[in-house]
């Protein structure tokens, strides 16, 4: 397919800063990702339907990667998976971090070497630490003291199971206090202000068939200040400097999560993760020359700074409503894909597409199919004052916790996920249909 591409300077300023770097201008108010227009795309695919960039999301992992050349880049799963991406990242020579036996299952089905996967989670199943012994995985995250009895009674007399300890480092950072787990406040980790974490550590000591290989802390998510990390540093190497001496062990790892920002509107800030890279590894082998430390290994865990902007959100705008002084937006999608406008307060900036408007804008707020009140996607946006049903709205950083985090209310369906590439579409998730919701419901 040809398309003919519009300049920046032909048509205006075009403030395309958070969309794939692939995206072009196409005439008539179109727009391409990937070498592929988004308008033949939702006629294709229908709608809603999500874009994901098979390039942008090449790019961003080789970006950590030159970031971090003597670190593990772990990427974390739960910000989106699929079987492609699983390739994709193993090709990029990443790592994988997986929360639950599902997520574990997929990678390694899909080709992922298990003992370059790291296994999470504050509330682990049997289920979950059977496929990871079974499956080999390099490491389980130890987040809880009753962990580490069934982790070694799992593991059998004769086995060895390599594992860290998550540490909660008293850090506040994140962009929403439903995001911020350096905290003693939240579920996650061992303290490490009541001792928790050190406790933890002498008994995982204390078993033959444990591996203590490092310590592992997450502070929060959408960081965009480099600060808060440098503080969680500085405290996990004080800890292991606290275990060499109590205990005569020097650990080689040290993984300090992930939670980098990204901007989901123009002119936000994001995390610099060329600053990050610098000031962590300075950070590092500074703390350990005081400490008389080796240098251990360090890990990061990026997810959505990975996949969030290589997606796209294509929706129908199904109805337009004026209610006193508000314009409702409605379109054929909302919190069953995309929860987090009703769980975190997320702002987005959703573009009209497919036609190029001569109108004045207006603020107007999208929202969503669901019977909620909160089934808002993108509260007070500047939109074209005529926009109307059948026209098309594209919202950019759409790659990260929103099919992850989709569900199944009011039997909408969640959307079928296309990747492109160098001017070329494939589905890699297909939409969800009413036949798998009556497949599922089997009662009579």
């Amino acid at each position: 397919m040809t398309i003919a591409v519009l300049s920046e300077v032909a048509t205006g300023a075009e403030d395309l800063s958070i969309w794939p770097a692939s995206t072009a201008l196409l005439p008539h108010g179109g727009l391409a990702v990937g070498g592929v227009s988004l308008t033949e795309l939702a006629d294709r695919f229908e709608t809603p339907v999500y874009v994901l960039d098979e390039g942008e999301v090449r790019g961003r992992c080789r970006t950590y990667q030159d970031a971090f050349p003597d670190a593990a880049v772990l990427y974390a799963a739960k910000a989106f998976l699929s079987r492609a991406v699983v390739r994709w990242v193993r090709e990029e020579g990443l790592g994988l971090d997986v929360c639950s036996a599902g997520e574990l299952e997929l990678a390694i089905t899909a080709g992922f070497p298990p003992e370059r996967i790291v296994l999470h989670g504050n509330a682990k199943s049997p289920r979950d630490l059977e496929s990871a012994l079974r499956l080999g995985v390099g490491r389980i995250v130890i987040d809880g003291p009753s962990e580490i009895a069934r982790i070694a009674a799992a593991v059998g007399p004769q086995g060895r199971q390599k594992v860290m300890v998550r540490v909660v480092p008293g850090v506040s950072a994140g962009g929403h206090d439903k995001i911020r787990t350096g905290t003693d406040d939240q579920k996650f980790g061992l303290s490490l202000t009541d001792g928790g974490a050190q406790h933890a550590i002498t008994r995982i000591l204390g078993q033959p068939q444990l591996e203590l290989t490092g310590l592992h802390c997450h502070i929060g998510s959408q960081i965009t200040d480099v600060k808060p990390y440098l503080v969680a540093l500085r405290r996990m190497v004080g800890l292991m400097a606290r275990i060499r001496d109590a205990h005569g062990i020097v650990l080689p790892e040290l993984d300090m999560g992930g939670g980098h920002g990204i901007a989901y509107r123009p002119g936000e800030p994001a995390l610099d993760l060329t600053a990050l890279a610098r000031r962590l590894r300075a950070e590092l082998a500074e703390g350990c020359a005081a400490a008389r430390l080796t240098v251990p290994r360090l890990i990061v865990e990026p997810g959505r700074a990975v996949v969030g902007p290589a997606g796209v959100a294509l929706y129908r705008v199904l109805a337009v409503k004026h209610t006193g002084e508000k314009v409702f937006v409605a379109v054929d999608g909302g919190m069953s894909d995309n929860p987090r406008p009703a769980l975190y307060g997320v702002r987005y900036a959703p573009r009209l597409i497919g036609r190029r408007s001569t109108a004045g804008t207006r603020t107007a707020t999208v929202v969503g199919r669901h019977c909620e009140a909160g089934d808002i996607l993108a509260a007070d946006v500047e939109l074209p004052g005529d926009i109307h049903p059948g026209d098309l709205l594209a919202v950019p950083v759409a790659g990260a916790y929103q099919l992850s985090m989709a569900s199944g209310y009011n039997l909408v369906g969640r959307p079928a996920v296309i990747a492109v590439h160098e001017g070329s579409a494939r589905v890699l998730v297909r939409r969800e249909t009413l036949e798998d919701f009556r497949n599922r419901d089997i009662g009579g």
